[in-house]
């Protein structure tokens, strides 16, 4: 099942290697992890508008958020890496730029920025890579700045690693479709529309956030929705010839962005699967056909989100892998820690729920930098790139 090949030119890491990291699992050495400082709920944009449902307390507020709850968010973020420090991993962490400062380009204009809470949706890391992602939110442009001083020093240390940077978007209004820009869009409407792949990102240029892209070694699986289009997907699969690159979609989910709360790798052949967002029958296929079992997640231990949050209640399943038998899970999330706990996994839980409104849970605000293993093929019954 784990035939050992060579996905890219480097690949295997070597002595003093800084860059290198496969798949979702294999033990964590090296990471960067966010922080909240800064951070902003942005203005209206088209991308943005599309995730924010109609009764969210999220609608028509815009500006920086409150110290009170930054400085909280970095609390937690501080002691989840004070954490995996204690375990003998090596963490990073960005510099967060002006985030009050408006962008303006010759095709757009927005009034304030983001944050750099979740290093997961800008930076993909395959192999002795890491690129930085298109982004599909015009609030997130420049956001990849917080992390250049990193991967300059990176590239500075590291002779085999390649810094990559996707071409930037554009992102006129082109790139959106106006039927959702309509606030009174019920969530049965949604879901037809996310059922026929109708999504608010157009196929217009290349778009893909780092976060829809799970790695399992070979085989990348990559979601197809609101912030990854099928032209951004296809731009990793040329990025990365040596590469089986599998776009996938999740028809219950109203809301599809990101996949790391909905499709969930714990180790080799093991995958949780949010319940209200299944895999369609046809793309079990090629995790049934190498015995890959997908199970249904454990319930969320709460009924909504935090204040001031985009995400949904199923951030429960955004667990951080730190090696095959070792799953770091958020610290009020019960149903979730019992059920990995069940399957054999010591857990170590997390504080960080009150850290969620910056753009995620434990999986999210955090990028690999460095995990020990080599690219294996876990699907060997799947034809060559």
């Amino acid at each position: 099942m784990e035939d050992t090949v060579n996905c890219h030119a480097n690949g295997d890491a070597v002595q003093g290697t800084v860059v290198s990291s496969w798949n979702e699992w294999d033990p964590l050495k090296h990471v960067i992890v966010g922080r909240a400082t800064g951070s902003h709920i942005p203005p209206p944009e088209p991308a943005l508008d599309a995730k924010v449902p109609e009764d969210s307390d999220m609608r028509g507020m815009w500006g920086q958020r409150t110290q009170d709850s930054i400085d909280r968010g970095n609390e937690l973020l501080d002691r989840f890496s004070a954490q995996l420090e204690q375990r003998g991993i090596k963490v990073d962490r960005p510099i967060p730029i002006d985030f009050s400062q408006p962008i303006t380009t010759p095709d757009f204009h927005t009034d304030a920025q983001f944050g750099c809470m979740p290093p997961r949706d800008v930076l993909l890391t395959v192999g002795n890579e890491i690129v930085e992602a298109t982004m599909s939110y015009r609030c997130r442009w420049f956001e990849y700045l917080c992390y250049r001083p990193l991967l300059q020093r990176y590239w500075e240390e590291d002779p085999n690693f390649r810094h990559e940077a996707a071409p930037k978007p554009r992102l006129t209004d082109a790139d959106y479709r106006p039927d959702y820009l309509d606030v009174r869009i019920s969530v049965q409407q949604r879901l037809e529309w996310t059922s026929q792949k109708y999504f608010v990102t157009t196929e217009h240029e290349p778009l893909f956030d780092a976060a829809d892209v799970l790695r399992l070694g070979r085989d990348l699986v990559v979601q197809h929705g609101f912030t990854t289009n099928l032209k951004g997907i296809e731009w990793l699969r040329r990025h990365f010839p040596d590469h089986r690159v599998h776009a996938v979609n999740f028809p219950g989910d109203p809301y599809p962005i990101h996949i790391d709360a909905t499709f969930t790798p714990l180790r080799p052949g093991l995958l949780l699967n949010n319940p209200q967002r299944r895999l369609p029958d046809e793309q079990r296929q090629m995790f049934e056909d190498s015995d890959w079992q997908i199970l249904d997640a454990a319930q969320p231990a709460h009924n909504s989100p935090p204040p001031l949050c985009y995400s949904s209640t199923w951030l429960s399943m955004n667990v951080l892998v730190l090696d095959p038998k070792t799953v770091c899970v958020e610290k009020t999330e019960v149903y979730q820690a019992d059920q990995i706990d069940k399957l054999g996994f010591e857990v170590v839980e997390v504080e960080l729920r009150d850290a969620y409104a910056f753009g995620g849970g434990l999986h999210c605000s955090t990028a690999d930098v460095y995990r020990e293993g080599h690219c294996e093929d876990y699907f060997p019954h799947l034809e060559d790139c």
